[in-house]
């Protein structure tokens, strides 16, 4: 299992359009992904899910992986979180 934090650094946080690149790369992966946000977790792979948890810019999230390519897929969804979800 692979956990990585990391703080949203776009202004408007993970609505829709975020949210969706950060789905289809989530879904890149073997692996299963989860996205936490303080006592929540949801399905990283879902886009109700990550919309339900309301992250804004500036909150830290929790990214879990645990498969396969765990590594990669942290690796990635935190660099496309840092990036402001500029692919």
């Amino acid at each position: 299992m692979c956990v990585k934090d990391v703080v949203v650094q776009n202004q408007v946080g993970l609505h829709a359009r975020p949210a969706t690149f950060f789905i289809q790369k989530a879904n890149e992966f073997k692996s299963s992904i989860w996205v936490e946000k303080e006592e929540r977790r949801v399905n990283a792979k879902s886009l109700l899910g990550v919309l339900s948890l309301g992250i804004v810019g500036g909150t830290q999230i929790r990214i879990i992986a645990d498969g396969s390519d765990e590594a990669a897929a942290a690796e990635e969804l935190v660099r496309l979180v840092e990036t402001g979800f500029v692919d």
